[in-house]
């Protein structure tokens, strides 16, 4: 069995400096043929791919390995034929020697694309990718670019904001300050890296084609949804109107931004219980079986809006922003003693959610095993 030793050359620089057509077979042939590369152009990485290809051979030898080293290239103005001729010439080689592996010797990211050609008919033991020392680093960055630049989906996604922010910036300058400018602009990019980094474009893409379906079949949470979308805006308004205009500080801001939280979170969470009430209608219509997140889901919102609004109530409350909390009218409840209770109401009520979704789920369990029994018997 024989490893052979392919210096590959898709761009037919070697046939075409050389005079020569390709395959070109054995030790003899190929160190001639790298004379007749250097004489042609000394400055051309084909000789030094040459020489590694026999650098290979040799080592492999002296280990007492059958190797055999052979040069093909892609002799077509196009990159299909080029392809296809390098198809058509590893066919012959393999027809031609036994040949059980081969290593592959290249000298640019071009090259190495007929590794999977290559791998179609021979095991590739190896990838030996020659790169000129003086010019490493010139050469590196030049095929990283050519690969960035050739991905469509890169270039959308980087150079286009890129692009927009730069021809921004001479206008806002114009217009502000050179800090609200580049403020302007640094926020814009940052927008633009997290609507394509979270995927809210597949998401948003996505959207018009599941409201159709949710109306077509009839889903009650497209209802559900709506009303909480309407639910969400009317708390966002209302805790802004409790939000006074700040002045330039920690203590100004901090006060403001509680009072939102504490105002804005009932209506908040009676938005979330109703679109997850619609969801867990639809599981109840639609299918004989509740998933237990869809059952846990109710109780986890309320649960999260007593300790939020607690949070928030107990701090205002230490800030004198709000009277203390009173209840049947006559029992008055100190900051801490209103953070504990709406904590231990959380709690209860997470814990009542876990118990519900647990009984249904084993009622379901015992309904699906008592049907197998049924339909084994």
């Amino acid at each position: 069995m024989t490893t052979l030793v392919l210096c590959v050359d898709r761009a037919n620089d070697i046939g075409r400096k050389s005079g020569l057509s390709t395959p070109v077979v054995g030790w003899e042939a190929v160190r001639s043929l790298v004379t007749d590369v250097g004489l042609a152009d000394p400055e051309d990485s084909s000789v030094n791919c040459l020489l590694e290809a026999l650098r290979v051979t040799r080592e492999l030898r002296d280990e007492r390995e059958d190797a055999e080293v052979a040069v093909i290239s892609g002799a077509s103005e196009t990159t299909v034929g080029a392809d296809r001729a390098v198809a058509r010439q590893l066919d012959e080689l393999v027809e031609l020697y036994d040949v059980e592996s081969a290593v592959v010797v290249t000298d640019s990211a071009e090259d190495e694309r007929l590794v999977p050609v290559i791998e179609s008919r021979l095991r590739v033991d190896a990838v030996d990718r020659v790169v000129v020392r003086q010019a490493h680093d010139i050469e590196s960055t030049y095929y990283l670019l050519k690969q960035f630049l050739a991905d469509e989906e890169l270039r959308s996604t980087v150079l286009v904001p890129v692009g927009v922010g730069l021809l921004l910036v001479p206008l806002l300058l114009v217009q502000f300050e050179p800090a609200v400018a580049m403020a302007g602009v640094a926020a814009l990019l940052g927008a633009v890296l997290l609507y394509k980094g979270l995927a809210i474009d597949e998401f948003l893409s996505d959207v018009p084609e599941q409201v159709r379906d949710s109306l077509y079949s009839g889903q009650v949470s497209v209802v559900t949804y709506a009303v909480a979308a309407g639910l969400a805006i009317v708390g966002l308004f209302i805790g802004a109107l409790e939000v006074q205009t700040p002045s330039i500080g920690g203590d100004e801001l901090f006060v403001p931004s509680l009072l939102f939280v504490y105002h804005s979170v009932p209506w908040l969470a009676l938005s979330a219980l109703t679109a997850s009430a619609g969801r867990l209608l639809d599981e109840l219509i639609g299918s004989e079986r509740i998933s237990t997140s869809y059952m846990n889901l109710p109780f986890g919102v309320i649960a999260i809006g007593l300790v939020v609004r607690g949070v928030a109530g107990f701090l205002l409350e230490r800030q004198g922003e709000l009277s203390q909390l009173e209840l049947l009218g006559w029992v008055r409840l100190s900051p801490t003693q209103r953070l504990a209770m709406f904590i231990f109401a959380g709690i209860v009520i997470s814990l009542v959610g876990a118990r519900i979704s647990a009984t249904v789920s084993d009622e379901t369990l015992e309904d699906v095993v008592e049907s197998r029994r049924q339909n084994e018997s």
